[in-house]
Protein backbone atom coordinates (compact mmCIF):
# COMPACT_ATOMS: atom_id res chain seq x y z
CA UNK A 1 0.00 0.00 0.00
CA UNK A 2 3.03 2.19 0.53
CA UNK A 3 3.50 2.15 -2.98
CA UNK A 4 0.30 2.86 -4.32
CA UNK A 5 0.81 6.37 -2.28
CA UNK A 6 3.16 7.08 -4.66
CA UNK A 7 1.97 6.03 -8.04
CA UNK A 8 0.33 8.71 -10.71
CA UNK A 9 -3.08 9.85 -10.79
CA UNK A 10 -3.51 7.88 -13.93
CA UNK A 11 -2.43 4.95 -12.11
CA UNK A 12 -4.22 4.85 -9.38
CA UNK A 13 -7.74 6.21 -11.56
CA UNK A 14 -7.54 2.85 -13.37
CA UNK A 15 -6.69 0.78 -10.22
CA UNK A 16 -9.84 2.14 -8.88
CA UNK A 17 -12.11 1.16 -11.84
CA UNK A 18 -10.32 -2.09 -11.58
CA UNK A 19 -11.48 -2.58 -8.30
CA UNK A 20 -7.88 -2.91 -7.08
CA UNK A 21 -8.43 -0.98 -4.44
CA UNK A 22 -11.30 0.98 -2.92
CA UNK A 23 -11.57 5.03 -2.50
CA UNK A 24 -11.93 4.31 0.70
CA UNK A 25 -8.87 2.11 1.73
CA UNK A 26 -7.15 4.81 -0.58
CA UNK A 27 -8.55 7.82 1.03
CA UNK A 28 -7.72 5.40 5.13
CA UNK A 29 -4.32 5.00 3.24
CA UNK A 30 -3.56 8.83 2.62
CA UNK A 31 -5.10 10.23 6.12
CA UNK A 32 -2.67 7.65 8.13
CA UNK A 33 0.37 9.29 6.13
CA UNK A 34 -0.96 12.92 6.71
CA UNK A 35 -1.18 11.83 10.32
CA UNK A 36 2.34 10.07 10.56
CA UNK A 37 4.17 12.59 8.63
CA UNK A 38 2.63 16.08 7.47
CA UNK A 39 3.65 17.30 10.61
CA UNK A 40 7.44 17.21 9.16
CA UNK A 41 6.63 19.05 6.59
CA UNK A 42 2.85 20.90 6.77
CA UNK A 43 1.56 20.48 3.52
CA UNK A 44 -1.75 19.92 4.46
CA UNK A 45 -3.47 22.28 6.64
CA UNK A 46 -7.55 21.35 6.49
CA UNK A 47 -9.01 18.01 6.72
CA UNK A 48 -12.46 16.79 5.69
CA UNK A 49 -12.71 13.52 6.49
CA UNK A 50 -16.38 12.58 7.54
CA UNK A 51 -17.45 13.66 4.59
CA UNK A 52 -14.60 12.58 2.34
CA UNK A 53 -15.45 9.14 3.52
CA UNK A 54 -18.87 9.08 2.65
CA UNK A 55 -17.72 10.22 -0.67
CA UNK A 56 -15.50 7.29 -1.02
CA UNK A 57 -18.04 4.69 0.42
CA UNK A 58 -20.58 6.37 -2.41
CA UNK A 59 -17.75 6.26 -4.98
CA UNK A 60 -17.13 2.45 -4.30
CA UNK A 61 -20.54 1.60 -4.05
CA UNK A 62 -21.61 3.12 -7.33
CA UNK A 63 -18.70 1.18 -9.32
CA UNK A 64 -20.16 -1.87 -7.52
CA UNK A 65 -23.46 -1.43 -9.10
CA UNK A 66 -21.37 -0.24 -12.49
CA UNK A 67 -21.68 3.39 -12.43
CA UNK A 68 -18.72 5.25 -13.19
CA UNK A 69 -19.16 8.63 -12.38
CA UNK A 70 -15.66 10.09 -14.99
CA UNK A 71 -12.10 9.89 -15.30
CA UNK A 72 -11.03 10.80 -11.38
CA UNK A 73 -14.01 8.10 -10.06
CA UNK A 74 -13.04 7.68 -6.20
CA UNK A 75 -9.86 9.58 -6.66
CA UNK A 76 -8.98 11.04 -3.09
CA UNK A 77 -6.89 14.55 -3.41
CA UNK A 78 -6.49 17.36 -1.79
CA UNK A 79 -6.62 20.94 -3.24
CA UNK A 80 -4.44 24.34 -2.71
CA UNK A 81 -6.10 26.63 -0.49
CA UNK A 82 -6.60 29.13 -2.88
CA UNK A 83 -9.47 27.45 -4.04
CA UNK A 84 -12.93 27.80 -2.56
CA UNK A 85 -14.66 24.52 -1.68
CA UNK A 86 -18.37 24.18 -0.86
CA UNK A 87 -18.56 23.37 3.07
CA UNK A 88 -14.79 23.71 3.83
CA UNK A 89 -12.56 26.38 5.08
CA UNK A 90 -11.01 28.21 2.76
CA UNK A 91 -8.52 31.07 3.98
CA UNK A 92 -5.80 31.38 0.95
CA UNK A 93 -4.01 32.04 3.67
CA UNK A 94 -5.29 35.21 4.65
CA UNK A 95 -5.78 36.08 8.04
CA UNK A 96 -9.18 37.77 7.25
CA UNK A 97 -10.07 34.63 5.86
CA UNK A 98 -9.50 32.25 8.25
CA UNK A 99 -12.95 31.34 9.11
CA UNK A 100 -14.36 31.55 5.03
CA UNK A 101 -16.37 28.63 4.61
CA UNK A 102 -17.54 28.74 0.93
CA UNK A 103 -20.87 27.99 0.05
CA UNK A 104 -20.26 26.68 -3.45
CA UNK A 105 -17.22 25.50 -5.10
CA UNK A 106 -15.01 27.32 -7.84
CA UNK A 107 -15.15 26.17 -11.62
CA UNK A 108 -12.39 24.15 -10.90
CA UNK A 109 -13.46 22.81 -8.10
CA UNK A 110 -16.51 21.66 -9.09
CA UNK A 111 -14.91 19.90 -12.44
CA UNK A 112 -13.08 17.78 -10.16
CA UNK A 113 -16.05 16.41 -8.63
CA UNK A 114 -17.84 16.13 -11.39
CA UNK A 115 -15.48 13.96 -12.50
CA UNK A 116 -15.19 11.96 -9.54
CA UNK A 117 -12.70 12.98 -7.30
CA UNK A 118 -13.14 12.29 -3.33
CA UNK A 119 -11.62 15.77 -2.28
CA UNK A 120 -10.15 14.94 1.58
CA UNK A 121 -8.35 18.85 2.32
CA UNK A 122 -6.39 21.54 1.76
CA UNK A 123 -2.78 22.64 1.30
CA UNK A 124 -1.18 25.39 2.23
CA UNK A 125 -0.35 28.46 0.23
CA UNK A 126 1.35 32.05 1.23
CA UNK A 127 -1.00 34.82 2.16
CA UNK A 128 -2.99 35.67 -0.78
CA UNK A 129 -1.03 33.27 -2.83
CA UNK A 130 1.60 36.35 -3.32
CA UNK A 131 4.91 34.65 -2.58
CA UNK A 132 7.22 31.91 -3.72
CA UNK A 133 7.71 30.44 0.06
CA UNK A 134 4.47 29.03 1.33
CA UNK A 135 3.96 30.04 5.13
CA UNK A 136 1.29 32.34 6.65
CA UNK A 137 -0.46 33.60 9.77
CA UNK A 138 -3.38 30.87 10.05
CA UNK A 139 -1.34 27.63 9.22
CA UNK A 140 2.23 28.41 9.40
CA UNK A 141 5.14 27.58 7.22
CA UNK A 142 5.42 24.55 4.76
CA UNK A 143 9.25 22.46 4.32
CA UNK A 144 10.35 20.98 1.32
CA UNK A 145 9.83 16.90 1.94
CA UNK A 146 13.71 17.11 -0.23
CA UNK A 147 15.01 18.91 2.68
CA UNK A 148 13.08 20.51 5.58
CA UNK A 149 15.25 23.68 6.24
CA UNK A 150 14.41 24.90 2.39
CA UNK A 151 10.96 25.88 0.99
CA UNK A 152 8.98 23.85 -1.69
CA UNK A 153 8.57 26.84 -3.48
CA UNK A 154 4.96 29.13 -3.76
CA UNK A 155 2.25 29.95 -4.04
CA UNK A 156 1.12 26.37 -4.49
CA UNK A 157 4.17 25.09 -2.54
CA UNK A 158 1.73 22.99 -0.42
CA UNK A 159 0.07 21.07 -3.15
CA UNK A 160 3.77 20.50 -4.50
CA UNK A 161 5.03 19.03 -1.34
CA UNK A 162 2.12 16.80 -0.60
CA UNK A 163 2.24 15.21 -4.29
CA UNK A 164 6.05 14.59 -3.86
CA UNK A 165 5.55 13.32 -0.24
CA UNK A 166 2.66 10.56 -1.12
CA UNK A 167 0.16 12.86 0.76
CA UNK A 168 -2.27 12.66 -2.37
CA UNK A 169 -3.35 11.33 -5.14
CA UNK A 170 -3.94 14.54 -7.41
CA UNK A 171 -3.65 17.95 -6.51
CA UNK A 172 -4.50 21.44 -8.78
CA UNK A 173 -2.57 24.57 -8.41
CA UNK A 174 -2.34 28.10 -9.44
CA UNK A 175 0.07 30.03 -11.62
CA UNK A 176 0.61 34.09 -12.12
CA UNK A 177 4.39 33.94 -11.45
CA UNK A 178 5.34 30.34 -11.39
CA UNK A 179 3.44 29.30 -8.65
CA UNK A 180 2.52 25.79 -10.43
CA UNK A 181 6.00 25.49 -12.06
CA UNK A 182 8.52 26.56 -9.17
CA UNK A 183 7.31 24.83 -6.66
CA UNK A 184 7.20 21.55 -8.99
CA UNK A 185 10.46 22.22 -10.07
CA UNK A 186 12.10 22.41 -6.30
CA UNK A 187 9.52 19.55 -5.46
CA UNK A 188 10.69 17.12 -7.98
CA UNK A 189 7.11 17.06 -9.49
CA UNK A 190 5.09 17.18 -12.70
CA UNK A 191 3.26 20.52 -13.40
CA UNK A 192 1.44 22.52 -16.24
CA UNK A 193 0.14 25.80 -16.23
CA UNK A 194 -1.95 25.98 -18.98
CA UNK A 195 -2.64 28.34 -21.98
CA UNK A 196 -4.29 31.34 -20.66
CA UNK A 197 -8.00 31.21 -19.99
CA UNK A 198 -8.55 27.36 -20.86
CA UNK A 199 -9.49 26.77 -17.05
CA UNK A 200 -12.36 28.76 -15.41
CA UNK A 201 -10.61 30.91 -12.78
CA UNK A 202 -13.81 31.74 -10.68
CA UNK A 203 -13.85 30.75 -6.98
CA UNK A 204 -9.96 31.41 -6.75
CA UNK A 205 -8.42 33.36 -3.94
CA UNK A 206 -7.92 36.32 -4.96
CA UNK A 207 -9.72 38.07 -5.93
CA UNK A 208 -11.66 38.11 -3.36
CA UNK A 209 -14.74 35.05 -2.50
CA UNK A 210 -17.75 36.06 -4.96
CA UNK A 211 -15.25 37.75 -8.03
CA UNK A 212 -16.55 36.60 -11.88
CA UNK A 213 -14.16 38.75 -13.74
CA UNK A 214 -11.08 36.83 -15.00
CA UNK A 215 -7.79 37.00 -13.57
CA UNK A 216 -5.29 38.41 -16.25
CA UNK A 217 -1.67 36.23 -16.04
CA UNK A 218 -3.23 34.09 -14.14
CA UNK A 219 -4.58 30.24 -14.61
CA UNK A 220 -5.13 27.15 -13.09
CA UNK A 221 -3.32 23.87 -13.74
CA UNK A 222 -2.82 20.11 -12.66
CA UNK A 223 -0.14 18.56 -10.28
CA UNK A 224 0.60 15.47 -10.28
CA UNK A 225 3.51 12.72 -9.91
CA UNK A 226 3.84 11.76 -13.97
CA UNK A 227 3.07 13.24 -17.42
CA UNK A 228 0.27 11.42 -17.52
CA UNK A 229 -1.54 13.15 -14.60
CA UNK A 230 -0.71 16.50 -16.18
CA UNK A 231 -3.07 15.39 -19.68
CA UNK A 232 -5.38 13.53 -17.29
CA UNK A 233 -6.30 16.99 -15.34
CA UNK A 234 -6.46 18.76 -18.70
CA UNK A 235 -9.55 16.47 -19.95
CA UNK A 236 -11.34 17.50 -16.32
CA UNK A 237 -10.45 20.87 -16.09
CA UNK A 238 -10.33 22.51 -19.41
CA UNK A 239 -13.39 23.93 -21.10
CA UNK A 240 -15.23 27.67 -21.20
CA UNK A 241 -16.76 28.84 -18.45
CA UNK A 242 -20.30 27.94 -17.33
CA UNK A 243 -21.52 31.05 -18.99
CA UNK A 244 -19.60 30.58 -22.36
CA UNK A 245 -20.36 26.99 -22.43
CA UNK A 246 -23.85 27.68 -23.94
CA UNK A 247 -22.11 28.66 -27.20
CA UNK A 248 -17.97 27.83 -26.93
CA UNK A 249 -16.38 24.43 -26.83
CA UNK A 250 -12.44 24.03 -26.57
CA UNK A 251 -10.97 21.70 -28.96
CA UNK A 252 -7.34 21.62 -28.07
CA UNK A 253 -5.28 20.23 -31.04
CA UNK A 254 -3.36 17.14 -30.82
CA UNK A 255 0.12 17.38 -29.90
CA UNK A 256 3.09 17.71 -32.83
CA UNK A 257 4.93 14.67 -31.78
CA UNK A 258 4.89 11.74 -28.94
CA UNK A 259 8.67 10.51 -30.00
CA UNK A 260 11.17 12.66 -29.46
CA UNK A 261 12.91 12.03 -33.08
CA UNK A 262 10.17 13.88 -34.03
CA UNK A 263 10.52 17.18 -31.97
CA UNK A 264 12.40 20.46 -33.05
CA UNK A 265 13.62 21.64 -29.78
CA UNK A 266 14.91 25.08 -28.78
CA UNK A 267 17.46 24.76 -25.45
CA UNK A 268 17.74 28.08 -23.83
CA UNK A 269 18.98 27.11 -20.23
CA UNK A 270 21.33 30.47 -19.18
CA UNK A 271 21.30 34.25 -20.06
CA UNK A 272 23.59 36.89 -18.81
CA UNK A 273 19.95 38.88 -17.34
CA UNK A 274 19.26 36.21 -14.96
CA UNK A 275 22.50 33.72 -14.85
CA UNK A 276 21.18 30.11 -13.47
CA UNK A 277 23.18 28.17 -10.92
CA UNK A 278 25.99 26.39 -12.45
CA UNK A 279 25.31 22.80 -10.95
CA UNK A 280 21.53 23.27 -12.44
CA UNK A 281 22.74 24.55 -16.04
CA UNK A 282 24.88 21.23 -16.49
CA UNK A 283 21.77 19.21 -15.34
CA UNK A 284 19.56 20.99 -17.93
CA UNK A 285 22.60 20.18 -20.29
CA UNK A 286 22.63 16.70 -19.27
CA UNK A 287 18.66 16.27 -19.97
CA UNK A 288 18.89 18.00 -23.37
CA UNK A 289 21.74 15.90 -24.27
CA UNK A 290 19.97 12.60 -23.51
CA UNK A 291 16.74 14.30 -25.85
CA UNK A 292 19.19 15.07 -28.87
CA UNK A 293 20.56 11.23 -28.30
CA UNK A 294 17.17 10.16 -28.39
CA UNK A 295 17.13 11.47 -31.89
CA UNK A 296 15.65 15.41 -31.32
CA UNK A 297 16.40 18.44 -33.35
CA UNK A 298 17.78 20.45 -31.09
CA UNK A 299 19.13 24.46 -31.55
CA UNK A 300 20.77 25.62 -28.53
CA UNK A 301 21.24 29.11 -30.34
CA UNK A 302 17.21 30.18 -30.91
CA UNK A 303 15.28 32.83 -28.81
CA UNK A 304 11.88 33.92 -29.42
CA UNK A 305 12.45 37.06 -27.80
CA UNK A 306 14.83 39.32 -25.72
CA UNK A 307 14.46 38.36 -21.84
CA UNK A 308 15.17 41.47 -20.18
CA UNK A 309 12.97 43.72 -22.83
CA UNK A 310 10.08 40.65 -22.20
CA UNK A 311 10.60 40.92 -18.11
CA UNK A 312 9.83 44.66 -18.46
CA UNK A 313 6.90 44.01 -20.01
CA UNK A 314 5.87 41.32 -18.38
CA UNK A 315 6.21 43.31 -14.48
CA UNK A 316 3.89 46.00 -16.34
CA UNK A 317 1.40 44.04 -16.91
CA UNK A 318 1.72 42.07 -13.62
CA UNK A 319 1.59 45.32 -11.32
CA UNK A 320 -1.35 46.31 -13.29
CA UNK A 321 -3.40 43.48 -12.38
CA UNK A 322 -1.54 43.36 -9.02
CA UNK A 323 -3.13 47.09 -7.98
CA UNK A 324 -6.66 45.67 -8.39
CA UNK A 325 -6.39 43.42 -5.46
CA UNK A 326 -4.44 45.79 -2.66
CA UNK A 327 -6.20 47.26 -0.14
CA UNK A 328 -7.82 51.09 -1.50
CA UNK A 329 -5.89 52.42 1.34
CA UNK A 330 -2.41 51.31 -0.03
CA UNK A 331 -3.50 52.25 -3.64
CA UNK A 332 -3.96 55.70 -2.42
CA UNK A 333 -1.12 55.89 -0.69
CA UNK A 334 0.95 54.81 -3.94
CA UNK A 335 -1.00 57.26 -5.73
CA UNK A 336 0.60 60.30 -3.19
CA UNK A 337 3.88 58.79 -3.11
CA UNK A 338 4.19 58.91 -7.25
CA UNK A 339 2.31 62.16 -7.51
CA UNK A 340 4.97 64.09 -4.66
CA UNK A 341 8.41 61.88 -4.91
CA UNK A 342 10.58 62.47 -7.54
CA UNK A 343 11.96 59.45 -9.77
CA UNK A 344 14.96 58.43 -8.28
CA UNK A 345 15.02 55.16 -10.65
CA UNK A 346 14.78 53.12 -7.69
CA UNK A 347 12.61 49.61 -7.88
CA UNK A 348 10.32 51.30 -5.51
CA UNK A 349 9.54 54.10 -7.48
CA UNK A 350 8.67 51.80 -10.40
CA UNK A 351 6.61 49.28 -8.59
CA UNK A 352 4.50 52.30 -7.20
CA UNK A 353 4.37 53.90 -10.96
CA UNK A 354 3.14 50.63 -12.48
CA UNK A 355 0.73 50.06 -9.60
CA UNK A 356 -0.75 53.24 -10.07
CA UNK A 357 -0.91 53.22 -14.23
CA UNK A 358 -3.62 54.67 -15.94
CA UNK A 359 -5.75 52.28 -17.99
CA UNK A 360 -4.37 53.41 -21.04
CA UNK A 361 -0.97 52.69 -20.36
CA UNK A 362 -2.00 49.08 -19.59
CA UNK A 363 -3.58 49.10 -23.31
CA UNK A 364 -0.48 50.08 -24.30
CA UNK A 365 1.29 47.13 -22.58
CA UNK A 366 -1.66 45.00 -23.51
CA UNK A 367 -0.51 46.18 -27.19
CA UNK A 368 3.14 44.82 -26.68
CA UNK A 369 1.90 41.83 -25.10
CA UNK A 370 0.25 41.05 -28.38
CA UNK A 371 2.78 41.81 -30.61
CA UNK A 372 5.30 39.79 -28.55
CA UNK A 373 3.13 37.14 -28.78
CA UNK A 374 3.36 37.61 -32.86
CA UNK A 375 7.16 36.48 -32.49
CA UNK A 376 6.18 33.41 -30.40
CA UNK A 377 3.92 32.53 -32.86
CA UNK A 378 6.20 32.99 -35.35
CA UNK A 379 9.33 31.22 -33.37
CA UNK A 380 7.53 28.11 -32.97
CA UNK A 381 7.03 27.70 -36.88
CA UNK A 382 10.56 26.50 -36.65
CA UNK A 383 10.21 24.81 -33.53
CA UNK A 384 7.96 22.88 -31.45
CA UNK A 385 9.30 23.46 -27.77
CA UNK A 386 11.28 25.67 -25.75
CA UNK A 387 13.37 24.33 -23.19
CA UNK A 388 14.21 26.96 -20.10
CA UNK A 389 14.45 27.21 -16.14
CA UNK A 390 11.78 28.58 -14.54
CA UNK A 391 14.00 29.89 -11.57
CA UNK A 392 18.09 29.78 -11.27
CA UNK A 393 18.61 28.02 -8.41
CA UNK A 394 17.18 25.01 -6.89
CA UNK A 395 14.72 25.42 -3.59
CA UNK A 396 16.33 28.24 -1.52
CA UNK A 397 16.51 27.94 2.14
CA UNK A 398 13.14 29.48 4.43
CA UNK A 399 13.79 33.56 4.49
CA UNK A 400 9.97 34.90 5.76
CA UNK A 401 12.04 38.39 5.85
CA UNK A 402 8.85 40.75 6.22
CA UNK A 403 9.34 42.68 3.40
CA UNK A 404 10.33 40.63 -0.29
CA UNK A 405 12.93 43.45 -0.56
CA UNK A 406 15.11 42.44 1.91
CA UNK A 407 15.26 38.89 0.80
CA UNK A 408 18.17 37.94 -1.11
CA UNK A 409 18.94 34.73 -3.51
CA UNK A 410 22.58 33.35 -3.75
CA UNK A 411 23.19 32.55 -7.21
CA UNK A 412 27.09 31.32 -8.43
CA UNK A 413 28.03 32.91 -4.91
CA UNK A 414 26.77 36.26 -6.04
CA UNK A 415 23.71 38.16 -3.70
CA UNK A 416 20.86 38.66 -5.94
CA UNK A 417 17.40 40.51 -5.50
CA UNK A 418 14.68 38.06 -4.22
CA UNK A 419 11.65 39.06 -6.48
CA UNK A 420 13.68 39.04 -9.86
CA UNK A 421 15.23 36.14 -9.32
CA UNK A 422 11.98 34.79 -8.70
CA UNK A 423 10.12 35.97 -12.23
CA UNK A 424 12.71 36.72 -14.73
CA UNK A 425 12.50 33.29 -16.13
CA UNK A 426 8.89 32.14 -15.38
CA UNK A 427 7.17 35.93 -16.66
CA UNK A 428 8.65 36.23 -19.64
CA UNK A 429 8.34 33.06 -21.16
CA UNK A 430 5.10 31.65 -20.57
CA UNK A 431 3.05 34.00 -18.16
CA UNK A 432 3.43 36.88 -20.31
CA UNK A 433 2.89 35.30 -23.52
CA UNK A 434 0.05 33.14 -22.10
CA UNK A 435 1.48 30.31 -23.36
CA UNK A 436 1.75 26.58 -21.62
CA UNK A 437 4.06 25.32 -20.03
CA UNK A 438 5.15 22.18 -18.40
CA UNK A 439 7.52 21.47 -15.19
CA UNK A 440 9.35 18.27 -15.80
CA UNK A 441 12.19 17.01 -13.62
CA UNK A 442 15.09 16.06 -14.61
CA UNK A 443 17.48 15.16 -11.78
CA UNK A 444 19.31 16.10 -8.81
CA UNK A 445 21.87 17.93 -7.54
CA UNK A 446 24.80 16.48 -5.36
CA UNK A 447 23.29 17.49 -2.52
CA UNK A 448 19.92 15.30 -3.39
CA UNK A 449 17.65 18.51 -4.42
CA UNK A 450 15.42 18.32 -6.84
CA UNK A 451 16.25 19.99 -10.53
CA UNK A 452 13.36 20.64 -13.38
CA UNK A 453 13.01 21.97 -16.77
CA UNK A 454 10.65 24.23 -17.75
CA UNK A 455 8.31 22.60 -21.57
CA UNK A 456 6.84 25.69 -22.92
CA UNK A 457 4.56 24.79 -26.21
CA UNK A 458 2.79 27.22 -28.45
CA UNK A 459 -0.71 28.83 -27.87
CA UNK A 460 -3.23 26.59 -26.91
CA UNK A 461 -0.85 23.29 -28.07
CA UNK A 462 -0.35 22.00 -24.13
CA UNK A 463 -1.05 18.75 -25.45
CA UNK A 464 2.37 19.25 -27.18
CA UNK A 465 4.24 20.52 -23.81
CA UNK A 466 2.38 17.34 -22.05
CA UNK A 467 3.37 15.22 -25.11
CA UNK A 468 7.20 16.48 -24.22
CA UNK A 469 7.61 15.60 -20.86
CA UNK A 470 6.04 12.05 -20.91
CA UNK A 471 8.73 11.27 -24.39
CA UNK A 472 11.27 12.73 -21.59
CA UNK A 473 10.36 10.42 -18.86
CA UNK A 474 11.96 7.53 -21.33
CA UNK A 475 15.05 9.08 -21.52
CA UNK A 476 15.60 11.33 -18.69
CA UNK A 477 14.67 12.36 -15.03
CA UNK A 478 10.89 11.59 -13.88
CA UNK A 479 9.54 11.55 -9.73
CA UNK A 480 11.22 10.13 -6.82
CA UNK A 481 10.01 9.51 -3.58
CA UNK A 482 11.85 11.94 -1.30
CA UNK A 483 13.91 10.20 1.59
CA UNK A 484 11.27 9.37 4.55
CA UNK A 485 8.51 9.80 2.63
Amino acid sequence: MTDIAHQSASVLAEALRAKEVSSRELLALYLDRIERLNPAINAVVTLDEERAYQRADEADEALARGEVWGPLHGLPMTVKDAFETAGLRTTGGITELSDHVPDTDADAIARLRAAGAVIFGKTNVPAGSADWQSFNDIFGTTNNPWDVSRTPGGSSGGSAAAVAAGFTGFEIGSDLAGSIRTPCGWSGVYGLKPTHGIVPSRGHIPGSPGTLAEMDLGVMGPIGRSADDLDLGLDVLAGPNPARSIAWRLDLPAPRATALRDFRVAAWLDDPLCPVEAEVVTIMEAAVEAIRGAGAQVDDTARPVDLEESWHLYLSLLMGMASSVIPAELFDELVGYVASAPDDGSDGYRTARLMTQRARDWQGFDEERHQTRRRWASFFQDHDVLLCPVVPTVAIPHDHAPDQDDRKVVVNGESRAYDNQMTMWSGPTATMPLLPSAMVPIGRTRAGLPVGIQVVAPYLEDRTAVAFARAMADVVGGFDVPPGF
